[in-house]
């Protein structure tokens, strides 16, 4: 059974060894576990529907709950504190396009919020029901999950936008095809929030990002049916397209999307390069992004990174044989790790990893073999549970994502790291931070930043925490250049930042965007554009980082 308060299946553990415990004790000191609340404490405190009676929704409070939040750090401190704050008065379970416009014509009809609900994996707050004196109706698409047409001639398929990764593989792959779109979140994640949140999955640098792979669709507003057709390329005006990519449940309900399919690649294999330092390291990943091998994945670790994968991998014999071969070819403390991953044709497949490897070495690089790749590709889906286990050790772990242009790299991945550190030190708290590059390009990359903290065990202490620890880095990432967002999406956690990237000027366009499709206002309210009533704290925000 899916967690209620956490990550993933409560059947699946991914367990800190003696050695992890150890090396964070050291780096930021031992912790005490917070108490949780019961399920059932959490579910006493929410109050009585404010909805009218409909056959489709269903206002039973633990479903309210389980529906009504995401899995950003401030969604988890209010689950696990049991302080739930304002939920859903209720959860529909559409099975057709038919049904959405009938919920749609209803929020219509009796002024309701209505929020999208896939997966419920989002980490920057698309879930969370706003205050507001109007009920709120979370409509949760997992039973649009069917395949409506597949076009192998054509290389498309249509699914209902509901459904999740693990079940859109297997139906591609038992016809001898992939999406490719792999997310760290792949076992929840579902089609439709990949679109609307601009996802990226970990073998991008093959299969594309999510907006090369959406071809069309249908998605269905307040104020009509979208129907978006499939070209291979058009030059007739706007592409619709970009208008429901990233539109995170403003402009209405994704419920069929069209996408672009690819044979499974005859050979797969991921590899371990170890570099130096950060420069070599760095200087390597962009020669063969550039070169535009075709390989499937370029994920470069910083040393701390580095320095932690070795510690959480357990297997102390033989990665101390590893560290000391390593050491032997001049990779010692300040180390970092890139993964590659080659996808395709045999031939091509060997071709591109013998070019890679080549350029690798020009900068210093070891190739450490298939073992460590291996490791990854069998975990790449399980670390995340680990955020289960740092809470019960009395850890916290967040994370934030953007991308900058090459020379903007190193002071992007410096900046964002020390930023949280100072927000922290301001309680005398330690943290242990590290960064990797999950994602290349021919002109930069993404910069994905991780932090572990202690946490105090008093939800008003940690919630706080978090804040200023959102807020530093936030800030850090406009202030070095970078987007708000390479592949979570902008939610309410990351709204007030939005105006320094887009201007005021590109945020009216999208305000107006809105309200054409929703001239109401009913959809998803203060997600990616703030709300009216935060619009002035947002300028505010705005001004002080121009």
């Amino acid at each position: 059974m899916r967690r209620w308060n956490g990550w993933g299946d409560d059947t699946v553990e991914f367990a800190l060894n003696d050695d992890a415990l150890a090396f964070l004790r050291e780096r930021i000191g031992r912790s005490v576990t917070p108490v949780d609340a019961t399920l059932e404490q959490a579910c006493r405190a929410i109050p009585a529907s404010r909805l009218k009676p409909h056959a489709l929704i269903d206002t039973t409070p633990r479903l309210r709950l389980t529906c009504g939040l995401g899995q950003s750090m401030q969604d988890w401190l209010r689950l696990r504190y049991g302080e739930t704050g304002p939920l859903p008065d209720g959860v529909a379970f559409p099975e057709s396009s038919e049904q959405v416009r009938e919920l749609l014509d209803y929020a219509a009809q009796n002024e309701v919020i209505v929020i999208p609900y896939g997966g419920g994996t989002s980490v920057v707050g698309h879930l969370s029901a706003p205050e507001d004196e109007r009920p709120v109706l979370t409509v949760n698409l997992s039973r649009l999950s069917r395949l409506i047409d597949f076009n192998p001639e054509a290389q498309l398929a249509t699914f209902g936008a509901g459904i999740a990764g693990p079940d859109l593989e297997a139906q591609l792959r038992a016809r001898g095809y992939t999406l490719g779109h792999f997310p760290q979140s792949f076992e929840y994640s579902t089609l439709g929030g990949w679109v609307v949140t601009r996802s990226s999955g970990q073998q991008s640098l093959r299969y594309g990002r999510i907006e090369q792979l959406f071809a069309g669709g249908r998605i269905e507003t307040p104020s009509g049916s979208l129907r978006i057709p499939t070209f291979p390329a058009s030059a007739a005006g706007t592409d619709l397209r970009e208008i429901v990519l990233g539109s995170e449940g403003r402009l209405g309900i994704l419920t069929e999307a069209t996408v672009r399919i690819t044979r499974l690649p005859e050979s797969e294999s991921f590899h371990a390069v170890f570099f130096p330092g950060w420069m070599e390291a760095e200087s390597a990943v962009r020669t063969i992004a550039q070169a535009k091998l075709p390989l499937s994945m370029l994920r470069l670790s910083n040393p701390v990174e580095t320095l932690t994968t070795l510690t959480l991998a357990g297997h102390k014999t033989l990665i101390g044989l590893l560290e000391r071969y390593l050491r032997l070819r001049g990779c010692g403390h300040n180390k970092c790790l890139l993964l590659m991953g080659v996808s395709g044709a045999r031939p091509a497949a060997r071709a591109a990893l013998a070019h890679a490897l080549r350029l690798a070495r020009a900068h210093g690089g070891v190739h450490a073999g298939e073992a460590i790749g291996r490791k990854w590709k069998a975990n790449r889906f399980r670390n995340v549970y680990l955020r289960n286990s740092l809470w019960r050790h009395g850890y916290a772990v967040d994370t934030v994502e953007t991308a900058v242009e090459w020379p903007k790299v190193w002071n992007m991945m410096s900046s964002v790291e020390q930023a949280a550190a100072r927000a922290l030190e301001q309680e005398g708290e330690r943290l242990h931070t590290y960064t990797h590059l999950s994602h290349v390009y021919a002109q930069g990359a993404s910069v994905y930043t991780t932090f572990v903290y202690r946490l105090s065990g008093e939800f008003g202490r940690d919630l706080a925490r978090w804040r200023r620890l959102k807020a530093a880095v936030s800030e850090a990432i406009v202030a070095a250049g970078g987007t708000i967002s390479h592949q979570h999406g902008v939610g309410s956690d990351h709204a007030p930042y939005l105006a320094a990237e887009k201007g005021e000027l590109g945020l009216g366009a999208m305000r107006e965007l809105f309200r054409h499709f929703d001239p109401q206002g009913l959809m998803n309210p203060g997600k990616l554009v703030a709300a009216q009533v935060h619009e002035e704290a947002c300028s505010h925000v705005a001004r002080k980082l121009a």
